[in-house]
């Protein structure tokens, strides 16, 4: 398995201060910034447009902008992530309404140079994932509903990282794991023991005075 990466959300930050935001994510050792997109209608909520990434782009570093699209039309938003910087393009399974579609998805995002990953919700089998898993860099399992922070995590999201653990063991292949809904020091240490190296996390890292210390506690 792949050394463990942390990925805060900032849809947990500070948007008045998001500079300072990104900037404590980064002196913490965070590996990934992670950006919640949300278009009110495949989840409830709307969040932000391609304008923020170009505004946190300079505070990230080496940080990887990794940009989660809960929205209908992925590819068609994409782009202007894509071109405000993002690094790494998530879409979910349920956005689109075939596998010849999902995978067309995949291919044009690739073809504009950068990471691409592909997310399913608690309700939806893991095992649907199967056929994309040679073309992904990432596979997100979210283990709360999408569309708003702080919920508890889903503990059946255990099995399903457990399950594509050993598909991407299988494979051979340099896919990031990531898990992201209700992380916390607890919730954490299952699901890396299941086999997540990507753990997302927000109200459990933002709004808190010891941000360093809880990143290095998701780590432990």
């Amino acid at each position: 398995m792949s050394s463990l990466y942390i990925a805060p959300s900032i849809l947990s930050a500070d948007f008045s201060h998001i500079e300072d935001e990104v900037t404590k994510a980064r002196e913490a050792g965070a590996e990934y910034i992670h950006l919640d997109v949300m278009d009110g209608a495949f989840v409830p909520n709307k969040t932000f447009g391609p304008d923020l990434v170009a505004r946190i782009a300079p505070y990230c570093g080496d940080m990887v902008k990794d940009t989660h699209l809960m929205v209908f039309d992925p590819l068609d938003v994409a782009e202007g992530f894509i071109k405000e910087g993002s690094d790494l393009i998530t879409f979910h399974y349920e956005a689109l309404e075939s596998d010849q579609s999902r995978f067309h998805c995949i291919h044009e995002l690739k073809k504009r140079g950068v990471k691409v990953g592909m997310s399913i919700k608690p309700n939806t089998p893991v095992t649907v994932l199967d056929p994309f898993l040679a073309e992904l860099d990432l596979v997100l399992v979210m283990s709360v509903e999408p569309g708003k922070g702080g919920q508890s995590f889903i503990p059946e999201s255990l099995e399903k990282i457990a399950y594509l653990r050993k598909k991407i063991d299988s494979l051979q292949r340099n896919i990031r794991l990531e898990v992201d809904g209700g992380i916390n020091d607890q919730t954490a240490k299952a699901c890396v023991e299941a086999g997540a190296d990507t753990l997302v996390a927000g109200s459990y890292l933002y709004g808190h005075e010891d941000f360093a210390l809880r990143v290095e506690a998701l780590r432990k």
